[in-house]
């Protein structure tokens, strides 16, 4: 093996300029494969994200506009869901598949004041306990709404940490709020739970019951959209025809065509995870053909050499056969010299390609943009595990062992006694 490489070693030196120039190819090739899928991993990890904020296995549904003339009544009409649709969730058959239902409504505007501190611009969020985990709501201090506050109405209230800390004087010690009573414009509310608050936008919401922001107010009984979780609906099939079913008696029961697939609407979250999932892989899929294909410049170019290289070296080959040599010496001779420049100079591009996603991530990585009034990472962790680094060196190893391939089977049918008269 020391032989091997010390063959291989002196033919690469004969030839520096050469083997240099065609193994940049190489590099370049394995240096895209690497800063593309890097790229590829940020931009799907910055949709994970912000996804990520809710629960996957929920669906929500909201009224929309009637398409079609039922039962007397003319289209376009508008569809307001109310409070009762919730209980028309809870019933079979579609308490077989739904866990949590709730629902929320919002007042903002509000100023807050603990003491002789005053914060403004801050948004009543009156919602049930299922919220919490729909949302994936993380408590850093007591506890959320639960059913007991709803069924008493009672004047209590959840802060987000980033509230908290301006109430405390940028102070983190939440539980020191917890009992205590603050203002939101002319309502009192005991604090029972400080919330992890949303660090990429302005997130002043304030949570409380339902059922005490309905009485504040003096709400009806519509609701704006509905919220729940799911369980055993594991195929996009299974997800269309549950929502088919949801929405015809829905629509049923506000005397709405139940086939009008606009009197109201459905976000499935669960679906949209399983699409996303899917483009994730035909993009992966994409760059890694866009990087092969650049590779391939690069493989193509250390197959010309080593072919300029058996040429060269044809004389010496045929004595070699002359005296003994086996034509699979010559082959691995050739083989070898081909995987060492392909691997030396991949691992030089894959070096590169790991260095510009550390790169891509301190720079591009830590740049958001705004997309409805919530800052969003363009890239979040743009690299590459080693899981493509193992991909990579196979791929380097084939793609050496097929570029040596050809030249290396000329080099054993070489005939000594024609390599002899070749000057």
């Amino acid at each position: 093996m020391h032989d091997l490489f010390t063959e291989v070693w002196e033919s690469v030196r004969r030839n520096k300029l050469r083997t240099c120039l065609t193994g940049f190819a190489v590099a370049w090739g394995i240096f895209m494969i690497i800063v593309l899928l890097g790229a590829g991993n940020g931009l799907m990890g910055a949709f994970n994200q912000s996804s990520g904020e809710f629960a996957s296995n929920s669906m929500m549904i909201g009224g929309g506009s009637t398409s079609k003339p039922y039962k007397g009544l003319k289209e376009g009409r508008r569809i307001r869901l109310v409070t009762s649709d919730m209980d028309l969730m809870k019933k079979e058959p579609f308490s077989e598949n739904i866990d949590q239902v709730t629902t929320s409504h919002s007042q903002s505007g509000y100023t807050l004041t603990y003491g002789k501190t005053h914060l403004n611009n801050v948004s009543l969020n009156g919602t049930y306990p299922g919220y919490a985990d729909m949302n994936r709501i993380v408590m850093l201090a007591g506890r959320f709404i639960n059913e007991k506050d709803i069924q008493d109405k009672r004047k209590v209230i959840v802060l987000g940490h980033l509230t908290a800390k301006n109430l405390l004087k940028g102070g983190t010690d939440y539980e020191r709020l917890l009992g205590e009573q603050v203002k939101v414009g002319p309502f009192a509310f005991k604090v029972i739970g400080v919330r992890k608050a949303e660090e990429n936008r302005d997130d002043r919401d304030l949570n409380v019951p339902y059922s005490t922001i309905k009485t504040i107010f003096g709400l009806d009984n519509h609701i704006d959209d509905i919220t729940f979780t799911f369980h055993g609906l594991p195929t996009e099939e299974a997800n269309e025809a549950f929502e088919k079913e949801l929405k015809a008696a829905v629509n049923t029961a506000h005397d709405a065509a139940p086939d009008d697939a606009s009197a109201t609407w459905v976000w499935n979250r669960f679906t949209q995870n399983l699409q996303m999932e899917k483009g994730s892989k035909i993009l992966h899929t994409a760059l890694w053909i866009i990087g092969l294909f650049t590779l391939l410049g690069g493989i193509v170019g250390v197959s010309n050499i080593m072919l300029i290289t058996v040429k060269e070296r044809t004389h010496e080959f045929g004595i070699r056969k002359a005296i003994g040599a086996k034509p699979w010496s010559i082959m691995k001779l050739i083989v070898a010299e081909s995987i060492t420049i392909t691997a030396f100079f991949g691992y030089i591009g894959m070096v590169a390609g790991m260095l510009a996603c550390f790169l891509m991530d301190k720079t591009l990585g830590q740049s958001s943009m705004e997309v409805f009034g919530e800052s969003i990472r363009l890239l979040v962790n743009p690299t590459v595990g080693i899981d493509v680094a193992i991909e990579a060196t196979l791929v380097l190893i084939i793609a050496g062992t097929l570029a040596g391939l050809a030249p290396a089977r000329k080099a054993a049918k070489v005939r000594p006694i024609e390599a002899l008269r070749d000057e």
